[in-house]
């Protein structure tokens, strides 16, 4: 019965999937406080409650929703944001599979709750992974997906109540199938000498730790009834003279107008504009440049927009400032243009994760981390294997770290994934993603999956059909996925734009034979070139590393080991970088948590950082080789320091 009940829900949650119209409504701008909208943090401690029950489903059985959770049995206090798995003693929450609910009450500002002319909205930055909230008991949205925000008008709710405390409870299942992203399987173990009735286990098919809960912020905020819905901002340059497209959307059922003022840092107005569409002309515009790749880099304009809306109540307006960076991206034969000059991607794979919070956003963990990709003379990195938080794009965005822009597409490894229902959700999540990223200069490509079984034939349309969707979704950013196939068997890289490769030579093959690596690096970059004529990036390459485990001459695991392998990449890099090579990213900026197995000591070891942010001896050989390229590539008239640019960095903050 409990095993009947399980998949019965799991196929109501995918129907209702498979009903939902593949066109996204409304836009996504991210929460501001501005002279007409307010904005207020929902972060702190919940009421947090897992469901242990057999098959997860006590708490719709006994309708948890309908009263405070405190009443249906025992709480924890959860903070959020966070995952859960790591805040408990109990070891089955580590690694909990199923619903859990959190709980909030929140009294609203008295101005909220009691002019009908404010739009209350309540909104989810991250739940991994199908989320379903309810206010005061009455069920509000849903949503798929554990990495992209979401939203819900609730004026209705907490203005019919107006001086009372309104209850937010969030259910969320953490559930993998074949048809989510990322994949994963239920296995349930039926040999009832080893298991008892009903066991279970999620299987994953991605290299680190399913860590679910409410991740990123909760936020309530409010707009006026007639409000600016979404802006999209593209970018060009025509002789020196930076040309700002714009679309601005609106909800109002009156008429309307909209002004748009481009400001510059000094505060000065730079270019005025009308109307719902149109372009703003920048006269000797200072352009939006990587770090390292200028002297001023991260250029940000602001650009202001007003909405004013004439009703019979009087004139209602509302504001949104979105930051702007001038620059061009484009890909032309072997290479990699921003601006019109050749950019070389020396930078990272991440992941978000860290001791106890999880998968958590924390500000002080997310500074740490832009500081020592500063130090180590990155300047770029890809967001490894799923969306990151949107602060985290505007950071990069304000320092000039270059994104590749990566959806949950990880782990599709099973003809069942590349069915109908996962295409139109993959699909989907695309749309989710470039509507949220779409305005950040720092994002220069849309990655669309990471090591999907490229050589399965049902992956040829597949990886078609979600490669041309991004495309049409946004034509000004080239398009990738990336492989870790053999270029002659891979059905999707003839679609994409920039080849990535990930490769791990005398690590999962030919283990300890260093030998051979520069052979088989020159091999592997002289086969997917000759067969597609694209730019390459060498996207993951590494090897693990125990933190002060020391091997003379170099053996597996040992920190002089992952030196070594590095330094026989770099000699391989060195030779193609001149031609179509455009960029490295070592795997991985910091030690992470997995999946217990043999095969990994309490998480994966490949960081060239330990989880606490600690430099292994490859960080300083990185930083050495980073710098280097940064002078020979970005500053080739100067010989410049890393205290230099580093000095010339934070003066264009100031």
């Amino acid at each position: 019965m409990a095993r009947t009940l399980w998949v019965t829900w799991a196929a109501a949650l995918w129907a209702a999937l498979c009903c939902r119209a593949l066109a996204l409504e409304g836009g996504m701008l991210y929460p501001q406080e501005t002279p007409s909208r307010e904005r207020k943090d929902l972060n702190g401690l919940w009421d947090f409650r897992a469901d242990f029950s057999e098959d997860r489903n006590q708490g719709f059985l006994e309708r948890w929703y309908q009263r405070p959770l405190r009443e249906s049995g025992p709480v924890l206090d959860m903070p959020v944001p966070s995952s859960f798995n790591d805040l408990g003693q109990d070891r089955k929450l580590h690694s909990f599979i199923g619903w859990v609910w959190y709980e909030r009450q929140v009294l609203v500002p008295q101005s909220w709750a009691q002019d009908p002319g404010t739009r209350v909205m309540l909104r989810i930055s991250s739940a991994h992974y199908y989320t379903i909230v309810w206010v005061n008991g009455v069920h509000v949205t849903e949503h798929e997906g554990g990495h992209l925000p979401f939203e819900v008008d609730i004026s209705k709710l907490v203005q019919s109540n107006p001086g009372e405390p309104n209850r937010i409870t969030i259910a969320i299942n953490n559930t993998l199938t074949l048809h989510t992203l990322p994949p994963g399987m239920i296995e349930h173990m039926t040999d009832r000498s080893r298991y008892p009735k009903d066991y279970f286990v999620q299987k994953t098919y991605f290299d680190f730790f399913n860590y679910a809960g409410l991740h990123r912020s909760v936020f309530l905020y409010t707009t006026p009834v007639s409000y600016i819905d979404d802006i999209t901002v593209t970018t060009s340059v025509d002789q020196g003279t930076g040309l700002v497209n714009y679309e601005v959307v609106v909800k109002s059922n009156e008429n309307f107008e909209l002004e748009l003022l481009l400001w510059d840092k000094e505060g000065r107005v730079v270019a005025k504009g009308t109307g719902a569409r149109g372009q703003l002309a920048v006269p000797s515009a200072q352009l939006w440049w990587p770090y390292l790749m200028h002297e001023q880099p991260a250029y940000l304009y602001s650009l202001e927009v007003t909405l004013v809306v004439q009703t019979g109540a009087g004139i209602v307006s509302d504001v949104y400032t979105l930051p702007v960076g001038i620059r061009t991206v484009e890909v032309v034969r072997s290479q990699f243009l921003i601006n019109g000059k050749p950019f070389y991607f020396h930078g990272v794979n991440k992941h978000e994760d860290a001791d106890i919070r999880g998968k958590g956003f924390d500000w002080a963990l997310v500074m740490k981390d832009f500081n020592l990709l500063r130090w180590l003379g990155a300047n770029s990195f890809r967001t490894s294997h799923y969306p990151y938080a949107e602060e985290v794009m505007q950071l990069c965005d304000r320092y000039g770290i270059v994104v590749i822009d990566e959806c949950p597409g990880v782990g599709i490894v099973f003809p069942g994934s590349f069915k109908n229902i996962s295409l139109k959700h993959h699909l989907e999540v695309m749309e989710e993603l470039v509507r949220r990223d779409k305005n950040h200069p720092a994002v220069v490509m849309w990655s669309v999956a990471n090591e999907p079984a490229s050589q399965l034939a049902p992956a040829a349309y597949y990886l078609k059909t979600v490669i041309g969707h991004t495309k049409a979704l946004d034509p000004t950013r080239p398009v990738t996925f990336v492989s870790n196939s053999k270029p002659e068997v891979d059905h999707g890289a003839p679609y994409v734009d920039v080849i990535c490769i990930n490769s791990y030579y005398s690590w999962y093959h030919d283990f300890g034979h260093l030998e051979v690596i520069q052979l088989q690096v020159n091999t592997q970059f002289e086969n997917w070139y000759k067969l597609y004529q694209k730019p390459i990036i060498q996207s993951e390459y590494g090897a693990e590393a125990i933190p002060g485990l020391h091997q003379d001459p170099p053996l597996m695991f040992s920190e002089e080991y992952q030196k070594f392998v590095l330094q026989q990449y770099h000699l391989a890099l060195d030779q193609k970088r001149k031609d179509y090579v455009i960029g490295e990213l070592i795997w991985n900026f910091a030690d992470f948590m997995t999946d217990q197995s043999p095969q990994r000591v309490v998480g994966n070891k490949k960081g060239i950082f330990t989880r606490q942010r600690q430099p292994k001896g490859s960080a300083f050989l990185l930083r050495e080789r980073y710098w280097k390229i940064a002078n020979e590539t970005m500053y080739p008239h100067l010989a410049v320091t890393p205290q230099y640019l580093e000095n010339q960095f934070f003066y264009s903050l100031v």
